[in-house]
């Protein structure tokens, strides 16, 4: 299966280009948390049985993968933009910058990058973004699972401090439960307040606040 998501890769070692850095991005949609990217050099011509886009694997597979892919890739590197920064220049903006922070803590430098969709043009090696490269290329796949799984690490961190939003199940993403819990505890510094769903609860809340304050 995995050798099918090996095109990108092999149109670039006929050029003798083998160090291959795919990025890829984890949580552009929940409310709360940073956005993670990540960056993995991967061995050339190599295979992983199953390793797909994280969105196609359950949790369990994604964890599998990640340790495999820890031992055996040649190089990985993360990269974490903070609910602040995005609140600051964007999400679009903050995904691109922690790819680049991913990219520049790899400790091999790449010949090529292959990003998920992402254009990155302020850095000095060539690349190419690819729509959906997460279940095209396998340099992204795996960079999806590295970024992912990270991602979902800080999350279970976040839950341990605040269990009453349930991260561990919702992820931060703006499920109707973690909308219902965001309106009975309301916000803390984790949230993105630029995002629509926690500004609209923030307005009610200091709305509710202000009508109290009057009455």
């Amino acid at each position: 299966m995995s050798s099918n998501l090996l095109k990108y890769e092999r149109e670039l070692y006929k050029n003798n280009i083998t160090l291959i850095a795919g990025v890829d991005e984890a949580g552009r949609g929940p409310l709360v948390g940073p956005v993670v990217a990540a960056a993995v050099i991967l061995p050339k011509n190599y295979h992983l049985e199953g390793l797909n886009d994280s969105k196609q694997l359950t949790e369990k597979k994604r964890e599998y993968f990640y340790e495999i892919l820890k031992k055996e890739a040649l190089s990985i590197g993360v990269g974490i933009v903070s609910a602040k920064e995005i609140d600051k220049i964007n999400i679009l903006e903050a995904s691109r910058q922690a790819m680049y922070i991913a990219l520049n803590n790899l400790d091999i430098t790449p010949e090529y990058i292959l990003s998920d969709a992402m254009s990155l043009n302020d850095i000095d090696i060539p690349s190419r973004p690819i729509i959906h490269g997460d279940a095209l290329s396998l340099s992204i796949a795996a960079a999806s699972v590295i970024a992912k799984v990270t991602r979902d690490h800080i999350m279970y961190e976040l839950d341990k401090k605040h269990p009453e939003y349930n991260y561990k199940k919702n992820k931060g993403y703006p499920t109707k439960e973690h909308l219902q819990l965001i309106k009975k505890y309301g916000i803390f510094d984790e949230y993105r307040l630029s995002y629509k769903p926690v500004k609209v609860i923030v307005e009610g809340l200091h709305d509710e606040e202000n009508k109290k304050v009057v009455e």
